[in-house]
């Protein structure tokens, strides 16, 4: 089943209770979380407390994208009940497998993010560990960007990595993703989409998000926690 996982960061953010409502309304499987810090990426953005505010407000997991340099110091920090995965960036951790044990060891699923330009190589000796992989198919720092297309291409071998090494790793895709294309990259492997403007980028959240799970074949969400 493919899962829908929308960025509350191009949400309202002076109604973002209703907008996390909206979605888990609509079906959606995820709220993903996009942490910037400004050096990593250009770009600043909320940190724990924003999120840990959502808490009660819907009853969606929470997939925690940290765009930061020093990933570890920041962790615990949103560790929360409703936190299913924390995904750090390969680029941005200098002893990448500490990091992904140090996730694990807060019960949270650890996921791996790699930018565009960073080849699946260099996760060739962790990736039996990892729960789930992120494809940025655009350059990490801000949303509403244009679809990289050799992304696809990415996916494609990332599953062929998948089904040698780790059948129950999860791949995810954030970037550029809409209606149009979404289908083009669960067909290469994907298994959960993040999309921001393409579902807050309209005042009809909730028929941005049907219209995304009518497009992967859901019907809607379901608890995906173990």
């Amino acid at each position: 089943m493919i899962q829908l996982a929308p960025s509350i960061l191009s949400a309202d953010f002076s109604r973002l209770g209703d907008s996390v409502a909206a979605i888990e309304r609509a079906g959606a499987h995820l709220i993903h979380v996009d942490v910037m810090d400004g050096h990593f990426v250009p770009n600043i953005s909320f940190g724990a407390a924003v999120m840990k505010s959502l808490l009660g407000k819907s009853g969606l997991p929470f997939d925690v994208h940290l765009m930061r340099e020093e990933p570890d110091r920041y962790l615990e920090d949103f560790v929360t009940e409703q936190t299913e995965y924390i995904t750090v960036h390969q680029e941005a951790c200098v002893h990448l497998n500490r990091t992904i044990q140090h996730i694990k060891s807060l019960g949270v699923k650890a996921g791996v993010a790699l930018n565009p330009a960073t080849p699946l190589s260099t996760l060739e000796y962790c990736i039996g560990d990892i729960d789930m992989v992120l494809i940025m198919s655009v350059n990490p720092g801000f949303g509403g960007q244009k679809f990289i297309p050799s992304a696809t291409e990415k996916v494609e071998k990332l599953r062929k990595m998948k089904e040698e090494k780790n059948p129950e790793l999860v791949i995810e895709i954030d970037g550029g993703i809409n209606t149009d294309n979404v289908r083009t990259v669960t067909d290469a492997g994907v298994e959960i989409v993040v999309a921001g403007s393409s579902v807050f980028g309209s005042d009809d959240v909730e028929g941005n998000v049907k219209e995304f799970l009518a497009k992967t074949g859901n019907a809607g969400r379901h608890d995906t926690r173990k």
